[in-house]
């Protein structure tokens, strides 16, 4: 018991920052590219209570860290209103890759304080701030499994919403149609675990923002 209280202690503010800055993100950017809507529903606030889904920001974290795989997560998504922006198909894949870019762009601030703290230069404190750099570890694997996994083309994951806005618009409108199946086509691969082709990918960033002898 007091192990997992110790983990959640550890993961709980990692993970809820690397959820919710990837949702603002598509908000932010939405709103620079002219749709308002993220902004005018009190959606570009870093207040957890506007972004907390309980199944995707609390449960499903919770149950993956209790059960030892990876952990994952997700928070409402934001709104948006491609017919506000000034140019919707192009505007749309800025927006959906913002989280990712978010996410990677966390993952690496958070590999550098890491190595810094990792470095001993505050010798004798190094201990006390030993909680702290768990936490940075935690947010670099965090960040970019939720940017790797983020990336995959299938709805209603982003990856999805760039390719969907770069095919041409007989194919998008093809693709468009496996939204309703799409989070079962997620569940699937999972459950094959086909869904592990990810893992090189997010071993080849953790090796990039960390080096080897650090993951």
């Amino acid at each position: 018991m007091a192990s997992l209280i110790q983990k959640l202690s550890i993961y709980a503010i990692p993970t809820l920052l690397a959820i919710i800055l990837h949702e603002v993100a598509h908000g932010w950017v939405a709103d620079r590219l002219g749709d308002s809507t993220a902004r005018s529903s009190g959606r570009l606030t870093l207040n957890p209570v506007a972004h907390i889904d309980f199944f995707g920001t609390i449960l499903l974290p919770v149950v993956l860290l209790i059960s030892g795989g990876f952990v994952f997560g997700y928070a409402k998504p934001v709104p948006i209103n491609p017919y506000n922006l000034r140019n919707p198909r192009r505007d749309m894949i800025w927006i959906s890759l913002a989280g990712i870019l978010t996410n990677l762009a966390v993952a690496a601030v958070s590999a550098m304080s890491f190595r810094i703290l990792a470095s001993g230069f505050l010798g004798s404190w190094g201990l006390l701030i030993r909680p702290l750099m768990m936490m940075l570890m935690v947010s670099v694997r965090i960040n970019i499994i939720l940017a790797v996994f983020n990336a995959i083309p299938i709805p209603p994951l982003d990856g999805s919403r760039v390719l969907v806005n770069l095919l041409p618009a007989e194919k998008s409108m093809v693709f468009s149609k496996l939204e309703p199946y799409g989070f079962l086509i997620i569940l699937l691969l999972f459950f094959t675990g086909m869904i592990n082709f990810i893992w090189p990918i997010i071993r080849f960033f953790l090796i990039l923002f960390l080096g080897h002898h650090m993951i």
